[in-house]
């Protein structure tokens, strides 16, 4: 498990390049410009690019992942669709090839003969990340890969990462919006049962470096199995809520009835709103929020894998919404957790793998009460 998760440290940190260089270099930045201005478009490009860069981000940790762990192939699952129609009419399947000049070969079919930014990409695709210093030592969980399947979110909250806006993120506060709420997830769960064991969450936009002005990330992962609960950030000093009362954050497009009743639980000035589910569920770990609560079923198993294993090892959790909410007695909160093996089989396409009864995340079992408690008969 140390060797996996050193591993999706560094593909996560890979992808992070991949979607800074996207932005930074001029080739690349204009064509996610032409998706983020409507009817200037260029007609040329079918498929967005900002897909594409989606694409290219899950390919690059499914390649790697595959080629040092090959009994986990087949259980690497991402959001996006890796098949490609190009000006042409093509259909491309994206692909890492053996080279950079493949891969360059093959991403030109895509961008319609573009092949500065094919070039870009796969130079970005095949070049090593700087190492990761994560203290995995010693890290020891019964598990081998065989038993594992993983979610990849390869850019989840797109539309800040398109949008582009430099916000300045400040030191335990949440920023509602802006490219830090762009993440890379990769979550590990449990074939039999479900259950996330290990997440890697990158953020490819905390801070602009003061020498050079480029970009820099910065990493956060946990590993929750038994009695092991290791994570990169540390549970708050000052217990639970701290004495200073619950803090929540929600989206903007939340129901009325749970901003209202989350008021009168919390106070208004402890009600805040953020972009990206991934992001609001790592201001719960960061402890910028004590919950994150979504009525609607509009996130799914990639959103939500790799930040749940963080809050397991952190004694918190994903709880399913709706079931909290039917359920009879907090003891059985727990069976209300997300899991992430199995489809919902009355739905299709992506709504299979959606988070179908809303969600809770929380990093203590009394802060989750209070919030059911709170809603019990209001949804």
């Amino acid at each position: 498990m140390a060797d996996l998760l050193r591993l999706l440290l560094r593909v996560a940190e890979k992808a992070a390049d991949v979607a800074r260089v996207c932005r930074q270099e001029a080739p690349l930045f204009q064509l996610l410009v032409q998706e983020k201005t409507g009817d200037d478009k260029n007609k040329k490009f079918v498929q967005d690019f900002k897909t594409l860069a989606d694409v290219v981000i899950q390919e690059v940790i499914r390649h790697d992942v595959g080629a040092q762990f090959p009994e986990m192939v087949g259980f690497i699952h991402g959001e996006e669709s890796n098949k490609f129609e190009n000006g042409l009419g093509e259909s491309v399947t994206v692909t890492v090839c053996g080279t950079e000049e493949e891969t360059a070969t093959l991403l030109a079919t895509v961008l319609d003969g573009n092949h500065t930014a094919a070039s870009l990409l796969a130079r970005a695709i095949h070049q090593d990340p700087a190492t990761i210093d994560a203290n995995t030592d010693g890290l020891s969980v019964p598990l081998s890969p065989s038993e594992l399947g993983i979610w990849i979110d390869p850019i989840d909250a797109t539309s800040q990462y398109i949008e582009g806006r430099e916000e300045v993120l400040e030191e335990g506060h949440l920023s509602p919006s802006g490219l830090h709420c762009a993440l890379v997830l990769i979550g590990v769960y449990l074939r039999s049962t479900g259950e996330p064991v290990m997440g890697v969450i990158n953020q490819p936009f905390n801070h602009k470096d003061p020498a050079g002005g480029g970009w820099r990330g910065k990493h956060f992962w946990g590993v929750s199995f038994g009695n092991v609960n290791v994570c990169s950030v540390s549970r708050p000093k000052d217990g639970p809520a701290g004495g200073r009362g619950l803090s929540a954050v929600l989206s903007s497009s939340e129901k009325q009835v749970v901003k209202e009743t989350l008021t009168s639980l919390c106070g208004p000035d402890k009600l805040m709103y953020a972009s990206g589910a991934g992001y609001k569920i790592l201001c719960v770990i960061q402890g910028l929020a004590d919950v994150y609560v979504l009525s609607e079923g509009s996130t799914f198993k990639w959103d939500s894998c790799a930040p749940h294993a963080l809050l397991r090892a952190l004694g918190g959790g994903v709880a399913d919404l709706t079931r909290s909410l039917q359920s009879s007695s907090a003891a059985q909160n727990h069976q209300a957790e997300l899991t992430y093996h199995q489809p919902y089989i009355e739905a299709k396409g992506a709504d299979r793998w959606a988070n179908h009864g809303g969600l809770v995340a929380y990093r203590d079992c009394s802060q989750l009460c209070s919030i059911i408690s709170a809603l019990k008969g209001k949804l």
